[in-house]
């Protein structure tokens, strides 16, 4: 059966597993329903895909959709970020800003890497969901805000309850759904539709071949899709070719990862060609122009893009390229 594409708020999503194609047929189900999703799984496993498609098929799909990482700010900027701040509360709180809470209302806010939540933020976060009106910090003014919540984590939760690390209350408040999401290595029939897919993005006229496909098929991944990216961004900037062999994957130990990012490397003008040329390229529009994102996703430096695109521009002066730094 070929894979199915979707299109969840602007993130593909490849199906082509039958243990895929199960999990999205309950998040269908799960989705029209009022209830908190927690979405579990290893890193790099497509959670926010997940995510997206229950905002997607809910009956909120036409309302705000608004997501934060737990884990990316300091406690006090995390209180901030979701309930807002007055003008004053703090140093730099020159104006007044609306929390995530509020942007999202009547829509869902997906909250990834909940587990990574403080103590007193697990509080306040389950008085909010049980419906408590809250304060801006440095507020007078209780807000009330209605929304549906999505949460994520790649950690055991049960495992943190237990050790007292996260509250039990906040837990089953959480997890009155849950979708876990299998990592690649269960569900293998995605794996080469979902590399086939990023090669497309990097370089149209590329292709597998059966070496290549099989090696894919039989590597563990343990770093799941993120890691299957990486391999894919650097065949097709170190292949000799648009035939992708196995090789040029550089996974020989299939129980080790195989790549990352910053293991891609353009050795110099002789690995130079037309497929390094569209992948750089076509990372270049999906960062919208940004260099040092570029840089990031190829796993070279910002100085090396910045050579390369000076090179293409030498080379032809006659296309209307638009690179912002």
């Amino acid at each position: 059966m070929p894979e199915e594409r979707y299109v969840y708020l602007g993130v593909a999503a490849i199906i082509a597993s039958p243990k895929m194609r199960q999990l999205m047929d309950m998040v269908v189900r799960l989705a029209r329903m009022p209830a908190t999703v927690l979405i579990t799984g290893e890193t790099g496993t497509g959670k926010e895909i997940v995510a997206r498609a229950v905002h997607h098929y809910s009956l909120r799909a036409n309302k705000p959709w608004v997501d934060f990482s737990c884990g990316a700010l300091p406690e006090h900027l995390v209180e901030s970020e979701l309930f807002g701040h007055e003008k004053g509360a703090f140093s730099g709180a020159d104006a007044v800003k609306p929390g995530l809470f509020e942007m999202a209302h009547t829509g869902t806010l997906f909250l990834d890497e909940v587990g990574e939540l403080e103590p007193r933020m697990q509080v306040k976060l389950l008085r909010v969901l049980d419906g408590v009106p809250y304060y801006r910090v440095g507020g007078q003014k209780k807000i009330a805000a209605d929304v549906r919540i999505v949460a994520a984590t790649n950690q055991d939760l049960e495992g943190a309850v237990a050790g007292r690390k996260f509250r039990a209350d906040l837990f089953h408040r959480l997890n009155q759904c849950r979708i876990h999401v299998p990592p690649l290595r269960e569900r293998r029939e995605d794996i080469v539709p979902i590399a086939e897919y990023f090669l497309e993005q990097y370089a149209e006229r590329a292709e597998f071949s059966a070496g290549a496909k099989a090696a894919l098929e039989h590597h563990a991944w343990p770093g799941n899709i993120r890691e299957l990216r990486n391999a894919v961004t650097h065949a097709v900037i170190t292949a000799q070719s648009y035939r992708i062999d196995a090789a040029d994957l550089e996974m020989s130990n299939p129980a080790a990862p195989a790549l990352t990012a910053g293991r891609a490397h353009c050795a110099g003008p002789s690995h130079l060609d037309g497929m390094e040329r569209e992948a750089i390229l076509a990372t270049l529009d999906r960062t919208g122009g940004h260099h040092q994102k570029t840089a990031d996703l190829l796993g070279i430096s910002r100085r090396t893009l910045s050579r390369k695109l000076k090179l293409y521009r030498a080379n032809a002066p006659q296309e209307d390229h638009v690179y912002v730094a």
